[in-house]
């Protein structure tokens, strides 16, 4: 059985007094039972003070991007060794803002998923479709397209310790949530479409669902057979919405 998972997505949002009080919500508040993986992506700047005030939690601490550079003449950047030497285990890769505002390309999500998995990061690999990608009956191909690359470019092996999040563009931030039918139907398809290169690869990897989760709609995505969790965006900002999640997601 595949653990479920909740990570929350911070976005370009936090101070020090809102990092401290929020992850010290989130841990006073985790539930007796263990068998939810939890994971906090703040902004880089936060990501130390993240990790030192979740200490002595399960709280893992995740990043929001990565360069595929090593370190060196690359101002501005972070690179994957960086994110490890400061005790981060996950990064969101490919998130649907980073495509469209920052240009990236399918190919470029494959070489930093490659980059992540090869310096012991495990990459959630951000996939979904544009609302009018969706009217046109055209999500499929978009997936499918966005998660060909990360195979061609890190190879089936990174899979299934990398996650898999199905984001659709026109749920995040919205309001609008796909009904648990529709993101399952994705996420039924992203499983198949690993097992194409490994049936032992698709069985293992988690797929999380984003776009709108609350507590209130989180149970019935997340009682979906093919849904292991969720990458979770403004409900990850408030203490109490992201722990009500965090139990929706206990088996």
């Amino acid at each position: 059985m595949r653990r479920p998972l909740v990570a929350g997505n911070w976005k370009m949002n936090g101070s020090r007094e809102m990092t401290e009080i929020l992850v010290s919500g989130i841990g006073s508040g985790l539930p007796e039972s263990d068998a939810v993986d939890v994971v906090v992506c703040p902004p880089f700047v936060y990501l130390d003070l993240c990790s030192a005030t979740a200490g002595g939690t399960p709280i893992a601490m995740g990043a929001q991007d990565l360069d595929i550079h090593e370190p060196g003449a690359f101002t501005g950047a972070i690179a994957a060794d960086m994110l490890v030497d400061i005790g981060c285990e996950f990064v969101i890769l490919g998130h649907s803002e980073r495509r469209s505002l920052y240009a990236e390309s399918d190919a470029d999500v494959g070489v930093k998923a490659s980059v992540a998995a090869a310096k012991g990061l495990t990459p959630i690999i951000c996939v979904g479709e544009t609302r009018e990608e969706r009217e046109s009956n055209v999500t499929a191909d978009v997936v499918c397209r966005q998660l060909d690359a990360v195979i061609d470019g890190a190879g089936i092996d990174i899979f299934p310790r990398a996650l898999v999040a199905y984001e659709p563009v026109w749920a995040i931030g919205t309001g609008l949530t796909a009904t648990d039918e529709q993101a399952q139907e994705v996420h039924s398809l992203i499983r198949q479409r690993i097992a194409d290169a490994s049936g032992q690869a698709a069985e293992g990897t988690r797929i999380l669902y984003g776009g709108s989760v609350k507590p209130d709609n989180a149970a019935g995505l997340f009682s979906q057979p093919d849904i292991d969790g969720g990458l979770i965006g403004g409900a990850s900002l408030k203490a109490a919405d992201f722990l009500g999640i965090i139990e929706a997601a206990i088996p």
